[in-house]
């Protein structure tokens, strides 16, 4: 059994997947599993449908005949107005097109891999999270929450993932096609549920993190 900090180590974000399914009983353990997520008040706001098969191709044979919505889902980019955390961002992605081959000049090998996102990499499998409009910043975090206990769970049961944010920028076609008013719900990101490809460069390179001391301060002890 792997232990939480050994599914902390080893969970990323794997940008390539092997073509092997996972089976739903598999994703409904986790699933289950990960009800146990704490939230505020106990409200549990978040929902998600799970897609593979012939439902998730037709999605992504419609994100691939269409356009980003606008105007956008929400907005995740306020941090790239801090030199601090643009650093950040431009150091991961660096790190990635490098290992990917790919020079900073070429835009249009960034655009075709940035794309890639509507196969979610190749994986067979993919969560789709979304939430009633009307919960607040607070609920946004019990989602994540939830999110980061269905990755561990996944790592337990030997599978990988990867948060694509990048689905909300189609959030409207994607809730039209599994049935959810866009009124009332707001996407908030996709899934991508599978093996990873342990020989894809993409799904090794390093990933630079802040060093403990600079993110938190002990006082007291």
């Amino acid at each position: 059994m792997m232990k939480v900090s050994e599914a902390v180590a080893s969970r990323r974000s794997i940008r390539a997947f092997r073509d092997e399914p996972v089976g739903i009983e598999v994703i409904r353990r986790v699933l289950d599993r990960a009800r146990m997520t704490p939230s505020g008040c106990n409200f549990q706001p978040w929902q998600a449908t799970v897609l593979t098969g012939e439902p998730l191709k037709a999605l992504q044979e419609k994100m691939l005949a269409s356009s980003p919505q606008d105007p956008i889902e929400y907005s995740f980019s306020e941090p790239n107005q801090s030199p601090r955390h643009l650093a950040r961002l431009h150091k991961v992605g660096a790190s990635m097109y490098g290992a990917l081959g790919i020079e900073r000049e070429d835009a249009e090998a960034r655009e075709a891999f940035t794309r890639a996102n509507i196969f979610s990499f190749g994986a067979p499998a993919l969560l789709v999270c979304y939430f009633e409009r009307f919960m607040g910043p607070p609920q946004w975090s019990d989602v994540g929450m939830w999110l980061q206990s269905i990755m561990l769970l996944l790592r337990e049961e030997g599978l990988d993932s990867c948060p694509q944010e990048w689905m909300s920028l189609y959030a409207r076609l994607i809730k039209e096609h599994i049935g959810v008013p866009d009124e009332t719900h707001i996407l908030f990101c996709g899934l991508a549920i599978g093996h990873r490809d342990e020989d894809a460069p993409v799904n090794r390179f390093d990933r630079d993190r802040v060093p403990l001391d600079e993110q938190v301060r002990f006082l007291g002890f």
